[in-house]
């Protein structure tokens, strides 16, 4: 005999990318969801802003690619399109005190020989990118391989250029690139996630670039999580912060900051690991999450957007003690006769995001001409929502971190950019990656539990 039961129902904590699209399926599977939020906007670390007198910029996420199969699907789901960052002119790239000047293919042919050897073996640890630990997994993996896999965690990203023919300047260059790359001291950083990223573009530099520098959103970010939002029936609770989560095996219960509680059948958990630290967990989490949580990521890193007088076509890059690693330029601006450029630093409480001076300061390690007029960004490490800017991985937390958030015998899920198996951490894709696949195994298995209540 059936019984009647109610709708399975969910609460999705975070309404980025991966909250968003945790949440439409859900409820394309007939379950009720409500969303979280604990910020007054949606996007998470994807956020569309005006900015230096109105203009459109990306504070967080930023570019995309059809190489990238679960944010190409949205943009084609929603009709977005996208268009390339312009061409560079000058390049600049610093070693000691001396500032080397050439075209950007100058920089790309000498970035090229380093970043082969960072992303060496690439093809053997990670035969299938999306998949990054089948080579631990699979029973018939060459015992030496997998030693050699297992070792790759350790040390930083610019080891292997220490001991061979390799120059100073040539360290300085990878340590300018990566800095900007980990958001965060190269020092610390796993090898394997430049491995990884390597293996997710085909093994090249050349096409890494692309995919995670070139090609931008025509309406931005904000034009495709409006979408997605859009598509949602369910609440979006904003300024709405999660407090304590209680799970078990059948079910949760959430606290809200005002000292309300809710439950629900399943909670999927979206919050960067950086802001972890402020709910509160019952039963807490298992020792190697909390290990990561108080460890924190490598993401100690900034993004920041200055406007300068006149029309400059520069890419340039410093090593990570010098404020900006990587900047270049992005949008001219013909009617002021200025140009935007985007740079990237290692470590958020070395510039002041907001004041020209400190800019002005960043600018002039490459040239005394650069005038900065305005300068802006969102200092993500200091934010408490989400504690870094994209989960770079420290020395050991390949194999030691974000993994432990896989498996659970309670209806608390983890999903986000920090938890995919693909782009990890770095960019909407993996979020987008992570969201779908929590949410579908979710679905199975409160459609097999709710089957079994009505037989």
């Amino acid at each position: 005999m059936s019984t009647a039961q109610k709708t399975p129902s969910v609460f999705v904590v975070g309404a980025g990318f991966s909250g968003l699209v945790a949440a439409r399926e859900l409820e394309s599977a007939g379950i009720d969801v409500c969303v979280y939020e604990a910020r007054d906007r949606i996007g998470g670390r994807a956020w569309t802003d005006e900015r230096l007198g109105g203009h459109v910029l990306e504070m967080g996420a930023t570019w995309v690619h059809w190489m990238q199969p679960f944010v190409w699907t949205e943009i084609t789901r929603y009709g977005q399109e996208i268009y390339p960052s312009p061409d560079i002119e000058d390049a600049y790239w610093v070693s000691g005190d001396t500032v080397r000047r050439g075209t950007e293919h100058d920089l790309d042919v000498a970035l090229s020989r380093v970043q082969e050897k960072i992303l060496e073996n690439s093809r053997d640890f990670f035969p299938y990118p999306h998949d990054p630990m089948r080579v631990v997994d699979d029973p018939t993996t060459d015992p030496e391989l997998l030693a050699r896999f297992r070792s790759a965690d350790n040390g930083s990203v610019l080891d292997c250029l220490r001991d061979g023919d390799f120059t100073q300047e040539d360290i300085d260059l990878a340590d300018s690139y990566w800095s900007a790359g980990y958001q965060g001291p190269t020092a610390t950083a796993s090898p394997l996630m430049a491995k990884h990223w390597g293996a997710l573009s085909d093994h090249r530099s050349s096409l890494m670039d692309e995919q995670t520098l070139r090609f931008k959103l025509t309406h931005g970010m904000r034009g495709l999580y409006d979408s997605i939002a859009a598509d949602i029936r369910g609440p979006i609770a904003l300024d709405t912060a999660v407090a304590r989560i209680v799970h078990t095996a059948t079910g949760v219960e959430l606290t809200l900051a005002d000292g309300t509680t809710h439950h629900a059948d399943a909670v999927v958990l979206t919050a960067p690991i950086g802001a972890l630290e402020h709910i509160e967990f019952d039963p807490p989490m298992t020792a190697p999450q909390q290990k990561l949580v108080t460890e924190k990521t490598n993401s100690s890193g900034f993004k920041i957007w200055i406007k300068v007088a006149g029309h400059h076509s520069v890419i340039a890059g410093a090593p990570g003690e010098h404020p900006i690693s990587l900047l270049r330029s992005e949008y001219f601006l013909d009617d002021e006769n200025a140009t935007i450029l985007v740079g990237f630093g290692s470590d958020h409480t070395a510039i002041d995001l907001d004041d020209v001076a400190s800019a002005q300061k960043a600018l002039d390690v490459w040239r005394g001409d650069l005038t900065v007029l305005d300068c802006g960004g969102h200092d993500w490490v200091a934010d408490k929502w989400s504690g870094q800017t994209w989960a770079t991985l420290k020395s050991g937390q390949f194999f030691e971190g974000w993994s432990a958030f896989y498996t659970t015998d309670t209806r608390l899920r983890f999903a986000g950019a920090d938890f995919a198996k693909g782009w990890n951490g770095v960019v909407v894709d993996g979020a987008i990656e992570s969201g779908i696949v929590t949410a579908r195994k979710l679905i199975g298995e409160l459609s097999a539990h709710h089957r079994s209540l009505t037989t």
